[in-house]
């Protein structure tokens, strides 16, 4: 396999999510904050919710990585062999709109 790249991909859709939540936006929502009681502290009363530091938790939509090989001497073209392969195997569904590379990887 001297002289390939092997390039990941992930396949791109237009319901897709990426977002970013701070702990204390969380623990400011009502629902949130009855569900961690009832969950942990059933039938205590007279709770208070805080944070020690600021933090955030991420939700996205987990993806499947997929992977094509090609020639080193096709560096400049690797998006279009990476959507090349995705149509190539029907990957790219109803809403899905395109791919984004996530690693290129050298193989000697």
């Amino acid at each position: 396999m001297e002289g390939m790249i092997k390039v990941s991909y992930i396949v791109m859709c237009k319901n897709d999510i990426n977002k970013t939540i701070s702990i204390a936006s969380l623990l400011g929502n009502e629902k949130v904050m009855k569900a961690i009681k009832s969950e942990f502290a059933t039938g205590l009363r007279n709770l208070s919710l805080s944070q020690e530091e600021e933090s955030s938790i991420f939700i996205k939509t987990q993806k499947e990585v997929f992977e094509v090989t090609v020639s080193k001497n096709d560096f400049a073209d690797l998006l279009e062999f990476a959507e090349e392969d995705a149509r190539k195997h029907k990957r790219i569904k109803k809403d899905c709109d395109g791919i984004e590379l996530i690693n290129i990887l050298t193989l000697d």
